[in-house]
Formats: structure tokens, C-alpha cells, sequence
């Protein structure tokens, strides 16, 4: 076995190019393979640190049609849903897995936004009250939040995010200077900014991104009670509900969502004509309803996610191995033509098929593990590459390192089968023959 190996060494470095050439695809795949699965890991482990770390436990409580979230500018029938009061408040806080609720308003507006000759192109708006800026922990950078009086009084006050006040005021003090909003004129009271990491990794979600964008582009606050000066039509409240502990988050949710549907006018939903095929699914496409989503169903859509998107990238990089084997099984059998003499010299001296077989499958797995060592080095590299250049985390994992050598070298056995059986089949004689 090691004269094996020894000779398989001798056989590489003195076809070096040839070699490297042969273990190209194998190093590709390998290497593509081990770039994926650590930005993969790296990104979830990202995940995962950040919900241990985070203590918020909070469950929002949207307004969805057929399952996807919905908002005040989507043009749909809400008045079916329920108008939320302080009595349904205390019943969501009367839940054993809540420690605190709060309401809210929530429209994505891309116009209408501007200060002076600044104008922003996009924005989430929110009209809410303190308790829910404390539960989603908005923290005060400038200014005030809001007071009292705000509410009591309809002042036409805002509190901005960092992103927006930027873009609006390019990093001058926006305190008690004015924007306008759809033509109404607010008065800036404050800047937040949430202590949040996690929320720019949950937003790449498909469904979630889609609905509600990037929050990136800016937040705009306002007094719930000043919302409809804004939004001229009534708009019901959406939820936003903080569980006692993390386990305790989709309890929490789950039984907020069913006690708040459990108020829903069955008229909601449209009358269809009945024993049409697609009467059931064209009614639960129309209900607008409230459904919860945590932060832990979002961190598991967007593992999903990932997983779904890593194995298609995984299989494609296996094409690459897959041409990688093929090169193999060519330049073996280049190597059993070259060799053919001495092949039939060891036979005529006594060496057997098993012999030459071992031999020649011995070869063909250290060329492939080589290119296997070779493509785990150069992933690694490539993943730390990434990692710089898109700011996205990396994690080596080690279980993924030793499969992708061992299926390195379960290749170099498949793919280098069909030359050794050839070369163990040789006819003696007429491989001494062979000019």
C-alpha cells in the first residue's frame, strides 16, 4: 500500500501540469462547495447569536389578505376588523406568555416626503404610541420622544429615524424644524435609532422583503392620534406583543392572533357561489385577517431559505466534480496506454490482477485527494474573500472539510475504476508486444 502510494506520488509530480490539470475540476467543486457552506453557517450562527442576544421575545401581530402582510396605502377592505380598545388590550396582557402590548399603525409611503428641497423616496410610517416605540427599543439619539400633550392635543409632531434625518436634513440638527408629509406640515421632536442587529439580516426573507422593503430607507413616527391627518380613511390597529421569555414567543403570538380573529365579522369574507371548485381557495385568498410572525419564525424562514439556496448552489458545484472524475478517468486511461509494457512487465514477473488493480486505484484516489486538499484550502480562502468583500460572515466547518476529502477521494475509486480493471485485464504478452 505505501509502495502504492510512494508510486502514485512519483507518477504526479512527474506529470505535474497534467496533474494540476486533471484536479482543476475537482478543486473547483471542492472549493465552491466549502465557500458556500461556510457563508452559510457563518450567516446562521450570525442568527443565532443574535436571537440569544437580543431579549426582545417580540411577536408582531399584522394585518394579512390570504396570508401575506397587507398595509394602509394596499387599497383593501378593512372595515370588517376589529376596532382595538383599552378592554382587548388588558386581555392580550392577561395572557400568562405576554409581559406587554402595544398598538400601532404602519403605511409604506414613496412620496410626499420632503424638507425644504430634500424629498424622500421612500419610507415606513408609523403611527403609534410611546409603549410601542419602548417594546421595539428605540432609543432617543436627539430630542424627545413624545409627550402627553402630543396625543392629548394632535400636535403635528414627528420623530425620525437616523436614515431619515440624514437624508432630509444632511446631517444638520433637524430638532423643531418642519417636513412636510402628503402636504401636512410635522414638526421633528426627535431622532431614534433601534437597537437592533438583527432586523437587516430578517428583511432579505422573500415574503417579509417583499411586503414591507428594506426599513433601511427611513422611519417616520407619528402620534397615532394625528394618523388620520395623514390617511384621511380609517385603518385598524396592528399589534406588536412582547413575550415573558423566548419560548414563550410563538404562545404568545399564536393566542393574540386567534383572540383578535375571533372578532372578525364573518361577513369579511365574500360570499361565493356555492360548489364552484375554487370557491374555498378564493375566500381564504380574500380574508383579511390578523395573523402573528416572531422573530424566531422569521430567523427559521430565512434558514430555510438559505438551506434551499445553498443546495442548488452545492449541486451545481457537483457538475464541477462531476467533469472533475471524467478528466480523471481520461488521463488514467491515458496512463494505462503509456504504461502498457510495464504493466505487462509485472504481470510476466508474477504480479497479480489485484495487484495492479490496487495500484492503479491507488493513483487515481491520491490525484483526486490532492485536488480535494487543494480545493479545501482554496475555499477557504474564497469564503474569507467573500466574507471582506460583501461583509458577510464566515464559519469553517470542520465535518464539511473532511467530507469533501473523503468525497474527493471517493471519486479518484469511482471514476478510476474503469482504467484499473483495464489495466488489471491485460494480457501479459501482448502488453510486452504493445509498441
Amino acid at each position: 500500500m505505501i509502495e502504492n502510494i510512494r508510486l502514485s506520488f512519483q507518477g504526479i509530480f512527474s506529470h505535474k501540469m497534467r496533474s494540476f490539470l486533471t484536479m482543476l475540476g475537482i478543486i473547483i467543486g471542492i472549493a465552491a462547495i466549502i465557500a458556500i457552506v461556510s457563508t452559510i453557517k457563518g450567516t446562521n450562527d450570525e442568527i443565532k447569536n443574535s436571537l440569544v442576544g437580543s431579549g426582545d421575545n417580540v411577536v408582531e401581530v399584522n394585518i394579512t389578505q390570504g396570508g401575506m402582510p397587507v398595509n394602509a396605502n394596499d387599497g383593501v377592505d378593512m372595515k370588517k376588523l376589529p376596532i382595538i380598545n383599552n378592554e382587548m388590550m388588558d386581555a392580550i396582557k392577561a395572557f400568562e406568555s405576554v409581559q406587554d402590548v402595544a398598538i400601532y399603525h404602519k403605511a409604506i409611503s414613496y412620496e410626499g416626503i420632503n424638507h425644504s428641497s430634500n424629498q424622500l423616496s421612500g419610507a415606513y410610517i408609523y403611527g403609534c404610541t410611546n409603549d410601542y416605540l419602548r417594546i421595539q427599543n428605540y432609543r432617543v439619539q436627539q430630542g424627545r420622544l413624545f409627550t402627553d400633550k402630543d396625543f392629548k392635543n394632535f400636535n403635528k409632531v414627528v420623530i425620525l429615524d437616523s436614515t431619515t434625518s440624514y437624508s432630509l436634513f444632511n446631517g444638520e440638527d433637524p430638532i423643531n424644524k418642519t417636513i412636510e408629509i402628503m402636504g401636512n406640515p410635522f414638526v421633528v421632536v426627535g431622532v431614534v435609532e433601534k437597537d437592533d442587529n438583527f432586523q437587516p439580516i430578517i428583511n432579505s426573507i422573500d415574503d417579509w422583503y417583499d411586503n414591507y422593503g428594506d426599513e433601511s430607507s427611513g422611519i417616520i413616527i407619528l402620534p397615532d392620534t394625528v394618523w388620520p391627518i395623514v390617511y384621511a380613511y380609517d385603518q385598524p390597529y396592528e399589534v406588536i406583543v412582547k413575550a415573558t421569555t423566548t419560548e414563550n414567543m410563538q404562545d404568545a403570538g399564536k393566542k393574540t392572533q386567534d383572540y383578535l380573529n375571533s372578532f372578525i365579522q364573518k361577513s369579511s369574507v365574500p360570499e361565493r357561489e356555492s360548489g364552484g371548485p375554487d370557491s374555498e381557495s378564493d375566500s381564504e385568498e380574500d380574508t383579511v385577517k390578523y395573523k402573528s410572525k416572531d422573530i424566531l419564525q422569521k430567523a427559521k424562514d430565512l434558514q430555510k431559505l438559505q438551506t434551499s439556496t445553498s443546495t442548488q448552489l452545492i449541486w451545481i458545484a457537483s457538475i464541477s466534480l462531476l467533469v472533475g472524475g471524467i478528466g480523471v478517468m481520461n488521463i488514467m486511461l491515458v496512463s494505462v496506454t503509456e504504461r502498457t509494457k510495464e504493466i505487462g512487465l509485472k504481470k510476466a514477473i508474477g504480479a497479480r490482477k489485484g495487484a495492479i488493480l490496487g495500484q492503479f486505484l491507488t493513483e487515481a484516489s491520491v490525484l483526486t485527494s490532492l485536488g480535494g486538499i487543494l480545493g479545501v484550502l482554496t475555499g477557504i480562502a474564497l469564503a474569507y474573500f467573500i466574507s471582506n468583500v460583501a461583509e458577510v460572515p464566515v464559519a469553517i466547518s470542520v465535518p464539511s472539510i473532511l467530507v469533501s476529502v473523503i468525497f474527493s477521494m471517493v471519486i479518484g475509486i469511482v471514476f478510476g475504476l474503469i482504467p484499473s480493471i483495464k489495466a488489471a485485464n491485460l494480457n501479459p504478452i501482448d502488453a510486452l508486444r504493445y509498441e
